[in-house]
C-alpha cells in the first residue's frame, strides 16, 4: 500500500504574540529571526493516520512539502515518525498561490510519484485554514474524496472510513486510490524515536521544481488567480469595565439587567 501525505511547513504557533509580524503592504506574514517553520499540526495528524495504517498492513509513505527549502527540515520530522520518502516543491513561481494553484501543483507531483493507494491531506492548514487544497486536489486526480476523517482502515481493497459530521460520526466506504482529509479528533501524532531521527537526518531529500513535474507557466501565473488577498492586518483587542451599581442590591440588579438587555 502507497500512501502519498501533503504536509504544510507554517509558522511556529508557540511564537510570542510580539514576534508575530505581517507587512501590510505585501499581505504577508514576516517570518520572525531565528525561529524556524514547523509541520502544520492538522498535516502531522495525517502523517499519524498512515503510520498507523502502515503498522498494520506495511507498505510505502511518501511525503509531499511544498514550500521554501526549510520545508526539508518538514519533511525530516515525518520521515522520524515513520515516513519512508520525501520531496520539496520549492521554486519561485510557487510562491503565493492560492488553493487552486497549490493543488495543481500537489497533483502534477502525486502523477510524477507514480502508482498510490491513498492520498492523505490535513482537514486545513494551520495558518491560512481554508480547509480547500485536499478536496480540489482530489478533484483535479480524479479520484473519489472523503473530508474530516477520525479512523482510516483498510478491508480487502477498498477502505472504510469514519468521518466526523455535526451530530456525531458517519462511516463510509471507498475505493483505492481515494483522497481523505484527517480531522484532529484522529488522537494525537506519536513523537518520533531516536533511531527515526537518524535515520531521517541521513536520508536524501529531492526538491522538484515547476519544470520538474510539468507544471505549466498559465497555471502558476497570479494573474489567473481564482482568490485574491485583498486585506491582512493583526487583530486588535480592547477591553472595558462598567461598574453597574445602586443604592440598593436590588436596584443594582435591575441596573444590570437593563444595561444587559441594551446591550442584546
Amino acid at each position: 500500500m502507497h500512501t502519498i501525505i501533503c504536509v504544510k511547513q507554517v509558522l511556529d504557533p508557540e511564537i510570542p504574540p510580539a514576534k508575530f509580524k505581517i507587512d501590510p503592504e505585501t499581505k504577508k506574514v514576516i517570518p520572525p529571526a531565528g525561529v524556524p517553520p514547523v509541520i502544520s499540526v492538522f498535516d502531522e495528524r495525517a502523517v499519524e493516520a498512515a503510520c498507523r495504517l502502515k503498522d498494520k498492513n506495511k507498505g510505502k509513505i511518501t511525503i509531499i512539502s511544498m514550500g521554501s527549502a526549510k520545508a526539508a527540515d518538514v519533511v525530516r520530522h515525518t520521515l522520524s515518525m515513520g515516513a519512508d520518502d520525501g520531496i520539496v516543491l520549492t521554486d519561485d513561481a510557487f510562491e503565493n498561490l492560492d488553493s487552486f494553484g497549490t493543488a495543481y501543483v500537489l497533483s502534477k507531483a502525486i502523477k510524477k510519484i507514480g502508482a498510490f493507494d491513498l492520498v492523505l491531506c490535513g482537514r486545513q492548514a494551520a495558518d491560512w485554514g481554508a480547509g480547500q487544497v485536499g478536496s480540489i486536489l482530489g478533484e483535479m486526480l480524479g479520484i473519489p474524496i472523503i473530508t474530516l476523517a477520525c479512523n482510516i482502515e483498510v478491508t480487502g481493497q477498498a477502505l472504510k472510513i469514519r468521518r466526523i459530521v455535526r451530530d456525531g460520526f458517519e462511516v463510509l466506504e471507498a475505493p483505492m486510490p481515494s483522497l481523505i482529509t484527517v480531522s484532529s479528533e484522529i488522537g494525537l501524532p506519536r513523537l518520533p524515536g531516536g533511531m527515526g531521527l537518524m535515520m531521517a537526518r541521513r536520508k536524501v531529500i529531492p526538491t522538484w521544481k515547476a519544470v520538474d513535474i510539468g507544471a505549466e507557466a498559465a497555471m502558476l501565473d497570479k494573474a489567473n488567480s481564482h482568490t485574491e488577498v485583498t486585506g491582512l492586518s493583526v487583530p486588535t483587542r480592547k477591553s472595558e469595565c462598567e461598574m453597574i451599581t445602586g443604592v440598593t442590591l436590588v436596584e443594582a440588579a435591575g441596573n444590570l439587567a437593563a444595561r444587559i438587555i441594551k446591550l442584546v
